[in-house]
């Protein structure tokens, strides 16, 4: 169809842009504007990468490149910067090295050796414990892991670790020595607690301690170290006391076993708790039953406990017992469990006790002396520190401070 041109009047096409004639914009809307050339860069590659620019900051290197590490639960990437240079001049540096990352892929953290991660975990794991010798424990299983102590976290496999158990060495005493059944055990457990740490920084990316069981052998030989406890026999208990003023430290089995007390709470007894009028000694640990419960001095220990709060007071310790023949310095008289176990051993040795008796048994001889002669069954469980069943006995009995003491007494 044909129509007049507005400007020359001539005929021309109604679909013509412009008059052939003259020249006029038939259809001026329909006339594109050239495109100006953008200066937007395209998006980068999905998991590729991220390159910002930091502006309002005078850098010679203002183009940050930053790598996709991963995913949050939302689907939102995680980031880290390009390692060992994150900052470049230009746009287009930025991006040659984030190609050249993705044609290759590498580790961005430098990766921390096992002894690394023990020390960064162990730090923080030791505040947890409430005594020293798990601490102790954790240490000596520890020391017989050295083959690996320089190898790569992230290389660790099951195999590094059993060999740990099962070949490991450590110079105990000056001698060489592999780990017995229940250090293995303790190897196993201090890994699967270590590699969770590390797991949970992200250093590794699976736990391998948690892929194996201990095997039945060493379940087996574990079972067969330990052996029940055994009290001391009536010529025992005499070689004992006529031994009280000439070796060191035969009172304080006397005490264990006229008290039951654990090893380790017989170090924890504080003179503050000592009550001379009442002739009780408040103390205890580990259990809800067992701490800070009421124990009544038995008479032929009475004489003990005095002399051992006098050598306190001298010493100015708070506590009731302490270790006095090694000690250079006050901190030092502390009497833990391995020091009285060390102590319990050499007079068990030099008095020619039965070899199979350990630190323990005084607290078992107490109990079994108690039932022997006849001490109520709720008496003993509160001395010792056992938990009680029995809710009409634990919740609605009240018993008397000297009930306690009556009974202690029946024990000759």
């Amino acid at each position: 169809m044909l129509i007049k041109c507005p400007e020359c009047e001539l005929q021309v096409s109604d679909k013509a842009l412009i008059c052939p004639h003259c020249g006029y914009p038939m259809q001026p809307n329909a006339i594109s504007k050239p495109h100006r050339k953008s200066n937007k860069r395209r998006r980068l590659p999905n998991g590729f990468g991220q390159i910002s620019e930091i502006k309002g900051r005078n850098l010679r290197k203002p183009f940050r490149a930053m790598v996709t590490v991963g995913k949050t639960d939302t689907g939102k990437p995680i980031c880290k910067p390009l390692k060992p240079d994150s900052y470049f001049p230009t746009y287009n540096d930025a991006y040659a090295a984030l190609v050249e990352y993705n044609k290759n892929p590498y580790d961005l953290e430098p990766a921390i050796t096992v002894k690394q991660l023990y020390e960064r975990w162990s730090e923080e794991y030791f505040k947890t414990l409430k005594s020293d010798s798990s601490c102790r424990n954790i240490i000596s299983a520890w020391s017989y892991c050295s083959s690996i102590y320089n190898m790569r976290t992230c290389d660790i496999r099951a195999r590094h670790i059993k060999s740990c158990m099962e070949e490991g060495t450590a110079i105990v005493k000056g001698k060489e020595q592999h780990a017995s059944a229940g250090t293995k055990s303790r190897i196993k457990s201090m890994f699967n607690l270590m590699l969770d740490y590390a797991l949970e920084y992200e250093i590794v990316d699976r736990n391998y301690a948690r892929t194996f069981h201990i095997s039945d052998e060493i379940i087996k030989e574990k079972e067969e170290s330990k052996r029940g406890h055994i009290p001391f026999s009536d010529q025992e208990i005499q070689i004992l006391w006529d031994h009280i003023d000439t070796m060191k430290y035969v009172d304080v089995i006397l005490i264990q076993c006229y008290g039951g007390w654990r090893p380790q709470e017989l170090g924890l007894i504080k003179l503050e708790n000592v009550d001379f009028d009442n002739w009780t000694i408040l103390g205890g640990m580990k259990t809800e039953a067992g701490t800070n419960r009421i124990v009544p001095i038995h008479s032929k220990i009475r004489p003990l406990i005095t002399e051992k709060y006098k050598e306190a007071q001298k010493l100015k310790s708070e506590y009731l017992i302490n270790c006095t023949d090694t000690a250079t310095h006050r901190s030092s008289n502390k009497f833990t469990y391995d020091k009285y176990q060390k102590r319990f051993n050499k007079i068990r040795d030099e008095l020619k006790l039965n070899p199979q008796h350990r630190a323990h048994d005084g607290r078992m001889h107490f109990i079994t002396a108690a039932k022997k002669y006849h001490v109520d069954e709720y008496a003993i469980k509160y001395i010792v520190g056992h938990s009680i069943q029995d809710i009409t006995e634990r919740i609605y009995t009240k018993r008397e401070i000297d009930w306690l003491k009556n009974e202690i007494e029946k024990i000759k």
